[in-house]
């Protein structure tokens, strides 16, 4: 499952971001690329989030069947959701939970029954600079400004249509 999320979250920044990643065998290579004389620099994969019908029953699976450590349920409600991020080393999974009828996640939970992965984060250094240049090249994004996130970053949402059915999530580092 770990290499399907992974061959998604690398189809999703290819297009978004209009970088090749290219496997090499150094270690020592930075994370971002940037484009030559960009004001921003795209990071590393902050979280893949999980969309989940039963948020204890998620969070039972990643702490007690595989060994994760998880973070206490938090409730975000500018997002309408509940998250729980599971730490895995060099990424963490966000499971998220629906708060409210009008949660987003309830809607992408009412066409997916079992839930299933919801968007990918990227971290970047600058993310007003980053939405500046994104609109310029024909990038939607699903907000007109930043909003707060769970990490209490700005974060912008990316278009999926736009980035190869992947919804990217933005958030400064």
């Amino acid at each position: 499952m770990a290499s399907a999320v992974l061959k998604v979250a690398v189809a999703g920044l290819s297009r978004c971001s209009r970088l090749t990643l290219l496997r090499t065998r150094s270690t020592k290579a930075p994370l971002h690329q940037g484009l030559p004389g960009s004001l921003w620099k795209l990071g590393r994969l902050n979280h893949i989030a999980i969309a989940v019908p039963d948020m204890e029953k998620a969070t039972a699976l990643y702490r007690d069947v595989l060994g994760a450590t998880v973070s206490d349920q938090v409730p975000v409600p500018e997002h309408g959701v509940y998250t729980v991020f599971v730490e895995l080393g060099n990424t963490k999974l966000e499971l998220l939970h629906p708060l409210g009828e009008k949660s987003p996640i309830a809607g992408f939970l009412q066409k997916n029954k079992s839930g299933g992965m919801h968007h990918i984060c990227i971290e970047v250094d600058n993310i007003n600079a980053a939405i500046a240049d994104l609109k310029a090249k024909n990038i939607r994004t699903l907000s007109a400004e930043p909003r707060i996130g769970a990490h209490g970053k700005p974060v912008m949402f990316l278009h999926p249509k736009d980035c190869d059915g992947v919804l990217v999530e933005l958030e400064e580092a």
